[in-house]
């Protein structure tokens, strides 16, 4: 039998706790980028019952994507947010999900990412990572940011840790290891990396707010 979406979120709240569930529940998360990053992180958001998830990207899914990322061989040419979210719907089917097949820039970021609470930057570009984390942080003082920052090669994963950098801006990563340098990405390293993410937001929706 197919559970319900009430039979889902009941079991969240017998996992997580009637008080934390409802705060997970009523929070607003941006995933910007849906690449190894985003992508896995919003499974991990979705899974956790976070009540909306915001996913913002202009590509589509191409066969260099599988590798690490959370897509399939039949969404290939699928743009990515909305494949994205077709998976998300499967896995929680009681997280509304909006997909937004759009390039963010600083001409429409004020209107896009104004209703959530934490902004996740899951970018691949550098210059693309410093002009949205800079645009938040400006123009929304108060939300959180959690970007990420050096997940490539072989390295250790122990090296990927979450530092807080100012008061509402945290980074994940290893914080140096460059795909151009480091020459490859790994599922395994990314997802770490991704993990971090998304355990900070939830830390950060439950109230804590030390890595």
């Amino acid at each position: 039998m197919i559970p319900t979406c009430e039979d889902m979120y009941g079991a969240l709240e017998a996992r997580h706790g009637r008080e934390l569930q409802k705060k997970l529940s009523e929070a607003k998360v941006a995933v910007c980028g849906l690449g190894g990053l985003g992508s896995n992180a919003a499974v991990h958001l979705a899974r956790a019952g976070v009540g909306e998830l915001m996913l913002f990207d202009m590509d589509k899914v191409d066969i260099t994507n599988l590798h690490r990322q959370q897509y399939f061989t039949d969404q290939l040419g699928q743009p990515k947010a909305a494949a994205l979210a077709e998976t998300l719907g499967r896995i929680a089917p009681y997280c509304k999900i909006t997909a937004h097949e759009v390039k963010l820039t600083e001409d429409n970021m004020a209107e896009l990412l104004k209703d959530c609470h934490i902004v996740c930057e899951c970018f691949d570009k550098a210059d693309r990572k410093a002009m949205l984390v800079n645009f938040v942080l400006e123009n929304f003082p108060d939300k959180y940011m959690i970007a990420a920052s050096g997940m490539a090669g072989l390295a250790s994963a122990n090296e990927i840790c979450t530092r807080r950098i100012t008061k509402h801006f945290y980074l994940c990563g290893d914080g140096h290891t460059d795909v151009n340098e480091a020459g490859t990405l790994f599922a395994s390293r990314v997802a770490v990396c991704a993990a971090h993410q998304a355990n900070m937001v939830i830390r950060i929706i439950a109230g804590e707010t030390e890595p």
